[in-house]
Formats: C-alpha cells, structure tokens, sequence
C-alpha cells in the first residue's frame, strides 16, 4: 500500500492551468511546496496565474508552456520535451479538456475529434510520455480529470462523454498497471463546477445559436461549487491516493442512479437536461 503522496520539492505538471479548477489546483500544489510546469492554450491568463505563484512562493520552480493540445504532432513535441527538460517530475495532472453542444447528427466528424484529440488523446499521449519518468520516483501520481459525463453519457454530448467515458477506462486500467511501480492514480469527476469550459464551448455546425443558448442558460443554474472547492478535493485525493473522486451532487447523485438504473437512467435526467447544453467541466 502506497503512502501518501509528498508534495514539496516534487515538481507537478498540470494541463488547463490558465483558469478554471487548473489554475486553482497550480495556486494551491504551490502552497503545498511543489514546483510547477504549467500548460494552456491562452498565453495572457497562464503568465499571469504563473505571475501570481511566483510573487507569492518565489522559492519554487514555475515554468510555462503555451501549447494547443488539439494539435497532435505540437502534444507530440511537447511531450517529448516535458521528459527531456523535466526529469524531475513526481505528478501529472491531465485537467484541460473542450466542450461541444449538439447532437451527434448535429455535429461534423471533424469537431467530434477536436473534442477527443484534447480530451483524450492529449491525456494518453502526455502520460505515456513521462511514464518512464514518473517511474523513477516511486511514490508518484497521475490524476486524470474525467467528469460526470463521464459517468452517465446525456443526450446532446456525444463527443465530450465519449472523450470522458474514455478518460476514465484508460485511468482504470493505468491504475491497475501501475499499482506495482508505486504510482497512483486518480479519476476525476467533477460535477458543476464554476469554470469556463461551458462559455468557451463550440456550438455543433447543425446547431441552431436560439437552441444552444437555450441550454446554456439552463445549465449555468447548476454551476455552483467554486473551483478552488474542487482543487482542494482533488489535492486531498491525491495525497491520500484515492483512486475515484466524485466532486458534488451533481456527480453524486447521477453516480448512483446509472449504479441503480443503468438502462433507464435518462427518463428520470432527462426532464432536467437540455439536448445541446455544453458540460459542468
């Protein structure tokens, strides 16, 4: 059995880092003693929360990478690069993901792999990238930040629960692998978490702009829990290496009516979701 994970002096690398519950997890892995590695596609917000850490632990090692995880061959390169200039790296944290509202025959084959080159592919190709790494210092960890989508897959979501559903069978087995070489791993789902993954949302092409905004709004009601509450969560887990985090009702509750009602779950979401309504995180 693993201890819990040490948090100073490791070095994290964390996906998503420029808002949102990456950002929130980067401020509060600094607080711990870690030293970061921080990758987002916007540049203006990732210096920034890197100028933020920096000012308040200037002891720690805080680098930045703008990167656009939906580019395969730039992941490629920059995977390559995380091993070859960070060796030193005890904790990989796969959070960034991108949301798509619409039905599958709303949507086009080409924005269905936009979802899934980031939400998954970016997570397999990152992890397999610094396993070598993470290998030699037992006692590392890995946490994938799936969702509740992740969980029980709405009507409207295709891509992202297909994306998400994936996330979490490839932590699962990772987890069972790796159990051996005294790395942890942890699965994420998180519920409605105020982020800005449903306002950066892509509409589907066959998506009306009356429809999408329609499920949005309704959405929005449900995004309560600050990110900080949910970072704080997630590095609690990841100290006492809890292999699955639930994080709110709104994942708690959906977790036990799919355990409950696995072929008949919907009928009873259904009244409360709307078809092109892009996903809590």
């Amino acid at each position: 059995m693993m201890g819990p994970y040490a948090f100073a002096g490791g070095t994290a690398v964390v996906t998503g880092a420029a808002s949102g519950i990456g950002e929130a997890l980067a401020g509060q892995l600094a607080a711990r003693g870690s030293h970061l590695v921080l990758l987002d596609r916007d540049a203006g917000r990732l210096e920034a929360v890197a100028a933020r850490i920096r000012a308040a632990s200037p002891a720690l090692r805080v680098a930045t990478t703008v990167v656009d995880l939906a580019d395969d061959e730039a992941t490629a390169r920059l995977a390559a690069a995380l091993v070859a200039e960070h060796p030193e790296t005890t904790l990989l944290v796969n959070n960034a993901g991108v949301a798509l509202g619409g039905r599958f025959d709303q949507v086009t084959l080409e924005e269905f792999d936009w979802v899934m080159a980031v939400n998954f592919r970016a997570v397999v190709r990152l992890t397999h990238a610094l396993l070598p790494v993470l290998k030699t210092h037992p006692g590392a960890h890995v946490v994938n930040v799936s969702s509740v989508f992740g969980i029980f897959a709405p009507a409207g979501q295709a891509a992202y629960a297909a994306s998400k559903f994936a996330v979490r069978g490839f932590s699962e087995s990772l987890r069972h692998e790796l159990a051996q070489d005294g790395i942890g791993v942890t699965v994420v789902h998180p519920g409605g978490i105020r982020t800005r993954i449903a306002e950066s949302a892509r509409v589907g092409s066959g998506v009306s702009v009356a429809e999408y905004e329609q499920g949005r709004k309704q959405f929005a009601k449900l995004l309560r829990m600050p990110p900080e509450d949910a970072a704080a969560r997630i590095v609690a887990a990841i100290e006492r290496r809890r292999p699955r985090l639930l994080i709110g009702w709104s994942a708690t509750v959906p977790d036990l009516l799919v355990r409950l009602l696995p072929g008949s779950y919907w009928r009873l979401i259904a009244r409360r979701a709307a078809p092109a309504t892009p996903p809590s995180v």
